[in-house]
């Protein structure tokens, strides 16, 4: 092949790739232009919707509504069956003026936060001290996975039988919910903090309770809150179990009376009052993690 030849081949290929970057460069406004409309179209309408959750909270309890409301019309059952969101709001107006209704939720408030606490602080303590001894854990696991293979409606009877049908067995099985999946994520966090990292706080001789305050502690907040966050959904659970056994008060007590009396309508609203207590619990935990996990890159894109 001769020397023109090359040369001209090679212009050739400048020549194309000038025209390429000519069309490229033209065509740049046009692009902006796309990506800008493609950006306030639709997805960005759903991405804003789904970052307004009380707009969604508040769509979700309006379309639950709405099916209630339509089953109560399309099934004709009687009130006691299956009574309609109108008849729910006025018990709920009728036992709120009276003052029933904040007594007992008062009462399983109490129940709850209590065993939140016992349970949340010796479930800790006990998983702290399970990560440092391989042998101690080896020897109380069987026990502890065992006691969550019996479910917690046959061991309420005894505690109540045990320690009487007041506070404290209800605080008791409310602890004992809340207390094994604290545990696990405890020991869990705890065991999994990266070995380098114990090694560099050694070698700078840090105490025990400084490896705990630096190290542990951080590493371990991601799960334990995780596991927190189960235990705080089960606390009410355990409330209402104590409850329904055996109490002259609490929300467990006022679903006893609403179904003895065929009062569907005053079940409707300890349930209703129930589920309130569970997600404003759980909404508590989230902001805990909002506030101790913050360093944690995904949460700000939430």
């Amino acid at each position: 092949m001769s020397h023109g030849k090359v040369c001209d081949g090679i212009s050739m290929l400048a020549y194309k790739d000038f025209a390429k970057y000519r069309i490229l460069n033209n065509l740049e406004p046009v692009i902006r232009i796309m990506k800008k409309t493609s950006s306030t179209s639709k997805p960005d309408f759903w991405q804003r919707l789904n970052r307004n959750r009380l707009l969604l909270l508040l769509i979700s309890v309006a379309l639950f509504l709405l099916i209630w409301q339509g089953l109560v019309v399309l099934l004709k059952l009687p009130g006691f069956i299956l009574p309609s969101p109108a008849d729910v709001g006025k018990k709920f107006y009728d036992v709120l003026r009276t003052g029933l209704l904040w007594r007992h939720f008062s009462a399983t408030l109490g129940e709850i936060l209590l065993g939140l606490l016992f349970g949340i602080s010796a479930a800790t303590l006990l998983g702290y001290a399970l990560s440092k001894s391989p042998l101690a854990e080896s020897l109380l696991s069987p026990f502890l996975v065992g006691s969550q293979s019996v479910p917690m409606a046959a061991i309420a009877p005894l505690l109540v039988i045990w320690f009487g049908p007041g506070l404290l067995s209800k605080v008791l099985i409310c602890s004992l919910t809340v207390f094994f999946p604290v545990l696990v994520n405890t020991l869990v966090g705890l065991r999994d903090v990266p070995p380098e990292l114990r090694e560099v706080m050694r070698s700078l001789r840090a105490t025990p309770a400084q490896t705990l305050r630096f190290l542990e502690l951080p590493a371990a907040l991601p799960v334990f809150l995780g596991g927190l966050r189960v235990g705080a959904s089960l606390s009410v659970i355990g409330a209402i179990v104590g409850e329904l056994v055996a109490s002259d008060r609490g929300l467990g007590f006022l679903i006893n009376v609403g179904r003895g009396q065929y009062d569907t309508a005053l079940v409707f609203v300890a349930v209703i009052c129930l589920v309130g207590l569970a997600a404003s619990i759980y909404g508590v935990v989230l902001l805990l993690e909002k506030k101790f996990l913050s360093w944690q890159t995904w949460r700000k894109e939430i």
